[in-house]
């Protein structure tokens, strides 16, 4: 049976519900300081569950050695003094007492434990190296760690508790479903699971994960539309009665080619502009072409997948196919021109995202 729930995560800025200026850095620093600490201790754990993983190999034990990497209360043949999830938890908890809450490193050592069993075999085989974590990294807590979820309308903002900090939403001139998900977490009709918070350049980032129920359409799985993707058509998509073109090169490469001229020619006047405090000055123009590019390319291939996903509902299609994508990809990562313009990852992962969320099955040929 399908699950009739997925999970979304959204991006929302996050400011220190305080009045001094004092009290919101001694708040910010608060929080630098737990995502240091959590950094820390993410490094340490999966260090320690490598190492218990291939403690056979690292002592060179012999055949007639027997043991088992488990609790020794509870197997004759354990060798360690408790479960292997827990004695992470435990070596990391003792390191850093007192300096983050107890449900950061909870979290954290719960998606590092299914993180790192899911790899272990790459691990072994020498495929895949260990995670490393870096200091910017963000750190995880639940519904625990909040409290007191209102929205208040003095302030219009959504206002909540982080481990007895108080803190509130900021979403400027948004579009999109944050405010209604958010609002419909305060009614109980929308479930929030473990979220992250993220720090960069002093902002704060909420990253939440909402639980909903996937739309309900009436498609028939029998009903087929076979779709492909490509830099001269973006998406080209059709059924046994009717076809669509969605998108062109004229109005995607075109354009996003000229951003990058645009960009080209900031990069080279750097040179001659006034410096001062580092490069961020020298390169200001630059960044906000960046930023262009990355934002028109974002935007047009949501509006692609929208249109593609209105098309499989307006015709009932319930399997959608994507044709001859394994070939594409081979040939887009030979031309370094079409890697670099095609978008072709974030079309995959917006088409996968929101033909689960309206019930379409998705299969790539």
């Amino acid at each position: 049976m399908k699950k009739r729930t997925m999970k979304l995560t959204r991006k929302i800025q996050l400011l220190v519900d305080l009045p001094t200026k004092e009290e919101r850095k001694e708040a910010l620093d608060l929080l630098y300081q737990w995502q240091n600490r959590a950094y820390r201790a993410a490094n340490h754990m999966v260090t320690h569950l490598y190492v218990q993983e291939m403690i056979k190999d690292f002592l060179y034990l012999s055949e007639g050695v027997k043991y088992k990497i488990a609790d020794e209360k509870k197997d004759e043949l354990g060798i360690l003094t408790g479960s292997r999830i827990n004695t992470i938890y435990r070596v990391v908890s003792n390191r850093f007492k007192g300096e983050l809450p107890t449900n950061i490193l909870t979290n954290l050592k719960s998606s590092l434990y299914s993180s790192f069993n899911r790899n272990k075999l790459e691990y072994w085989k020498g495929e895949r190296s260990l995670k490393n974590f870096k200091r910017d990294m963000a750190f995880p807590f639940d519904t625990e760690g909040m409290s007191k979820m209102i929205y208040d309308e003095e302030k219009k903002a959504f206002c909540f508790r982080l481990f007895k900090m108080p803190l509130k939403t900021y979403l400027g001139k948004d579009f999109t479903d944050k405010k209604i998900l958010l609002e419909r977490v305060i009614k109980g009709e929308v479930k929030l699971c473990s979220s992250h918070i993220k720090l960069k350049d002093g902002k704060i980032f909420w990253l939440p994960v909402f639980e909903i129920e996937k739309e309900n359409h009436q498609l028939k799985p029998n009903v087929v539309a076979e779709a492909t993707l490509s830099l001269e058509h973006p998406i080209v998509v059709k059924t046994v009665r009717a076809k669509l073109t969605i998108g062109s090169r004229e109005e995607f490469l075109y354009r996003r080619l000229a951003i990058q001229a645009a960009c080209k020619r900031a990069q080279k006047g750097a040179t001659y502009t006034r410096g001062g405090h580092g490069k961020a000055r020298k390169t200001k123009a630059m960044a906000k072409f960046q930023d262009r590019e990355r934002n028109y390319v974002n935007n047009r291939i949501h509006v692609y997948t929208r249109k593609l996903i209105d098309f499989c509902i307006r015709h009932q299609a319930g399997t959608l196919i994507l044709l001859n994508q394994e070939a594409k990809i081979g040939i887009a990562k030979n031309e370094e021109f079409l890697l670099r313009n095609w978008s072709y990852y974030d079309l995959m992962t917006k088409i996968k995202y929101k033909a689960e969320k309206v019930g379409i099955e998705l299969i790539i040929d």
